[in-house]
């Protein structure tokens, strides 16, 4: 039986141990009503600071910043490391692209208990009167720097469809990557419409960024973008939706990959589960914006299980009737699963071996190697 999830914004209401218990759909927890004797574990604290250009975020007062984007306003320049005490930050978070090369640490092994969220859509009003945030403003995260490295952090936007019915402009970021080497371990990624933004600060950058082990929940287009990413060993798990009786419910990817550039979104060694009924997702759709009617979306999905969610006989489909999936690049080699099943083979763009020799991690990073450091 499928039952509609709970929503996104009580699983951040849960203790940890509730949100564990309810599976691997379960969102952060709020970690830190009883505060921990430690609270920034093995990286050190404000008495005995691992480096000179290491900060502490901590809610309950005990770091040298209660939220995040203090700290961040506080570390000018190039090489920072913030260090996050258990805890739920509401709040926004913006990283300017001159903070280069900066750190951010979930000091708890389990990315659940620190937790950045807010709650802006793209057709929320701003509150100086000046329209509404759009797409990318309703970001609870935004990432601009070059350089940017995160581990063990949830980042999450509870903006929720079901509380505005009638509600356009549906969008609600949880975080925008923008900025080159941009590397994050065991994060997760929690919303709904457009959860995951991984992008460019414009059109000419071909922004490399990396995702491993890490999680991803939504239902439509919730990774999106024109960087070039590679998610690695991550868990993407689509939602039920309760404003709609069918199918489709929605989208995983939608790339918008700069037709100049060579290598956009690779999965690799992933899996991809979901809350709807079988075949009620399709595993990707093309973004072609506006912005740039010349781009030309690229998703390779390699050796990764599909589950049942993933609508086999048809798992692309078309944005705009102006820019058909198949005329995008589109591929895959050695899925699983019942969503990889090949019923209908032009609908299965594949990969021969040859070419899937060119589409790696280490092809798509070139001289980086996010994935050599500890994780």
């Amino acid at each position: 039986m499928h039952r509609p999830a709970p929503s996104r914004r009580g699983f951040l209401l849960t203790t940890a141990g509730a949100g564990a218990a309810l599976g691997l759909a379960a969102g952060p927890a709020a970690a830190g009503t009883r505060p921990r004797p430690r609270p920034f574990g093995r990286y050190g604290s404000p008495a005995a600071r691992r480096t000179p250009k290491t900060l502490y975020v901590d809610p309950h007062g005990r770091g040298d910043f209660t939220s995040v984007q203090a700290a961040v306003t506080a570390a000018e320049g190039s090489g920072w490391t913030l260090v996050l005490a258990p805890g739920t930050y509401r709040e926004t978070v913006s990283v300017d692209a001159d903070r280069t090369e900066a750190t951010w640490l979930g000091a708890s092994e389990d990315p659940r208990d620190t937790v950045i969220v807010f709650d802006n859509a793209a057709g929320t009003p701003r509150p100086d009167g000046s329209g509404t945030y759009g797409t990318s403003g309703s970001a609870t995260t935004t990432v601009r720097a070059d350089g940017f490295t995160a581990r063990r952090i949830t980042f999450a936007n509870d903006w929720l469809r079901a509380d505005h019915p009638g509600f356009t402009g549906t969008q609600a970021v949880a975080i925008k990557v923008q900025g080159d080497r941009s590397a994050f371990h065991h994060c997760r990624f929690l919303g709904h419409q457009d959860t995951l933004y991984a992008d460019t600060r414009d059109l000419g950058l071909f922004a490399r960024q990396y995702y491993a082990h890490c999680y991803a929940e939504g239902d439509v287009d919730f990774v999106f973008g024109r960087a070039t990413a590679v998610y690695e060993g991550c868990h993407f798990r689509t939602l039920v939706r309760t404003d709609l009786t069918g199918a489709p419910h929605g989208f995983v990817f939608a790339p918008s990959t700069a037709g100049a550039n060579p290598r956009g979104y690779l999965v690799t060694r992933g899996r991809v589960s979901s809350e709807a009924p079988d075949g009620y997702y399709k595993l990707a759709r093309p973004w072609v914006p506006s912005s740039d009617s010349t781009a030309r979306p690229m998703l390779t999905v390699r050796e990764t299980h599909l589950g049942a969610g993933i609508d086999a006989v048809a798992p692309y489909a078309d944005m705009r009737d102006a820019h058909p999936w198949q005329e995008q690049r589109f591929r895959e080699y050695r899925n699983t699963g019942p969503g990889a099943a090949v019923t209908v083979p032009e609908n299965r763009p594949r990969l021969t071996r040859a070419e899937a020799a060119s589409h790696t991690r280490e092809a798509y990073l070139g001289d980086w190697r996010p994935y050599d450091r500890r994780r």
